[in-house]
């Protein structure tokens, strides 16, 4: 499979995830348990596009839509992915279901909608013009592979962009 196509389903995912949160706010046990699930998602999520889509970005890209540079849409997703960590971390320290709670998970989601929406207008259109599917594929299974070995508990090590773009230029 195509790593874009995972990425997109991963997103997919993780708005019907931020919808079922929405949904539960009256069964605080299930609304925990999704919470909990989310942000592992999340976090292996942010790890296995660390990993496997955005070093080859940085190879391979040139920029696309709105963005100049495959370095700056790198350096934008690493920030995006740090900002939605520090969001769903605050939130993992609260009672679930307090106001605080729930305006932590409203941010985290925030954060999140907002990185999606630019990674799929940048970097995915990036990917598809620029590194062959034949390329895509075997990244796609490495990344379905990272996400399943850590279906369970995983958390991310938070990352400086620019360190991180050094490291995989």
């Amino acid at each position: 499979m195509d790593i874009v196509d995972c990425i997109l389903a991963d997103h997919d995912r993780q708005r019907r995830m931020f919808c079922a949160l929405d949904e539960a706010r009256a069964d605080l046990d299930s609304a925990g348990k999704i919470f909990g699930r989310l942000k592992n998602f999340l976090e292996a999520h942010a790890a296995a596009e660390e990993l496997y889509f955005y070093p080859e970005l940085l190879k391979l890209g040139k920029g696309a839509v709105d963005s100049d540079s495959a370095e700056e849409t790198t350096d934008d997703a690493i920030d995006d992915h740090n900002k939605i960590a520090k969001a769903v971390e605050k939130a993992s320290k609260l009672e679930v279901g307090s106001d605080e709670w729930w305006d932590a998970v409203d941010e985290g989601n925030l954060q999140n909608s907002k990185h999606m929406a630019e990674e799929e207008r940048q970097g995915l259109s990036d990917f598809r013009r620029n590194v062959p599917l034949e390329r895509r594929v075997q990244l796609g299974v490495k990344y379905l592979a990272f996400e399943s070995e850590h279906s369970g508990k995983f958390e991310r090590t938070e990352k400086d962009p620019d360190e991180y773009i050094k490291e995989n230029t």
